[in-house]
């Protein structure tokens, strides 16, 4: 026999002759013997883990030994601790009772214990069970992912807990109707719209734990329509240019064929997140015509147009002049001012009336 073996089993027996010994019984009679002892089931004794549960036992006068045992180890024999455990601790010891006490219980602590006394007549033995109830805590959850439009996605949930806890998904921000009761949520052909935060809860009749995870998806950019401007020649102009898309874009300005750089021209580049801007800050005869905005990303690019027209205000001396077409920058006309049909509407009624 291993030097192992041998001590488990010396364990074993010295557990058990003691215990004889404590009962004052004669080798052979078991302890549980029908007539000869008087033997009591207690209600289970429900506890959560961390807290501490206390272990009553009643005595009486003629008790002459007693015990608290844990399945085949003694935690104490009367006032003499037998458990190595610090968390046991003796607590009353008296000719009414006989209690011991277990701080911060752990799922380890769960079972049967027993409560031996011997008395001057026969042994008597106190069965309870310990269940320890366990909050919920959540040991395996999806990390943080970035993903691409279109494609599959599963998010996975594991807890444990006693009882065992209910799972369940949902994303809340944005909020949205998407759930599910159980460990996993699939979301198939994922949109940007169900990019967002999502909620893992696990719930028992003890607490709830809660985790989050965040889905980013990314998408190619999408221009908003480009919005043609007019300039005064000499004043200041500015061209703005929309880009959705994750990640964000990056921003390039052309005009006609040529592409602008900042700086280039008296012309300032300016971007910030989703908005580009293109400044003119003295309008120059060279400066009207066509531009277009390039929004680009790894997973694709956009673009739109704009027109930088000139406009000429009003004055005395145009009305004057008679009828002038303004230019724009590609040399089409924009518009006619005439005095003629100014004086045309004015003197109409009269004509009617004739």
């Amino acid at each position: 026999m291993s030097v192992r073996g041998y001590f488990e089993a010396f364990s074993k027996c010295t557990v058990l002759v003691s215990l004889r010994i404590l009962l004052l019984m004669p080798a052979g009679l078991p302890v549980h013997s029908q007539g000869d002892s008087d033997n009591r089931v207690m209600d289970n004794i429900t506890v959560r883990q961390g807290e501490t549960v206390l272990l009553r036992c009643s005595q009486g006068n003629v008790v002459t030994h007693t015990a608290w045992l844990n399945r085949s180890s003694i935690l104490y024999a009367g006032d003499e601790k037998w458990s190595v455990d610090p968390r046991v601790s003796l607590v009353t010891l008296n000719q009414e009772e006989f209690t011991i006490k277990i701080e911060n219980v752990d799922m380890t602590d769960e079972g049967q214990y027993v409560c031996a006394v011997q008395t001057s007549n026969r042994p008597r033995t106190t069965v309870v069970h310990i269940l320890v109830q366990v909050p919920p805590k959540i040991i395996n959850l999806s990390r943080d992912i970035v993903v691409n439009e279109g494609s599959n996605v599963t998010l996975m949930c594991q807890a444990n807990g006693k009882p065992e806890p209910s799972l369940s998904w949902k994303l809340i921000s944005p909020s949205g109707d998407l759930a599910s009761d159980d460990e996993y949520l699939e979301i198939p052909s994922i949109s940007r719209q169900r990019a967002g935060t999502y909620e893992c809860t696990a719930v028992n009749d003890i607490d709830t734990d809660v985790q989050t995870i965040d889905i980013t998806v990314n998408y190619a950019p999408t221009v908003s329509e480009g919005r043609d401007v007019g300039v005064t020649l000499g004043q200041r102009g500015e061209l703005e240019c929309e880009a959705d898309a994750v990640p964000e874009a990056d921003f390039e300005w052309y005009k006609d064929d040529r592409r602008i750089f900042n700086g280039f021209d008296g012309m300032e580049i300016e971007n910030s997140g989703f908005l580009s801007k293109l400044t003119f800050f003295n309008v120059s005869d060279g400066d009207y015509g066509n531009y277009t905005c390039v929004a680009i990303n790894k997973l694709g690019s956009s673009n739109t147009s704009f027109l930088l027209y000139v406009v000429i205000e009003p004055t005395s001396s145009t009305l004057l002049q008679g009828p002038r077409a303004v230019q724009d920058g590609s040399g089409g006309a924009m518009g006619v001012h005439s005095p003629t049909c100014l004086l045309f509407l004015v003197f109409l009624p009269f004509l009617l009336r004739f």
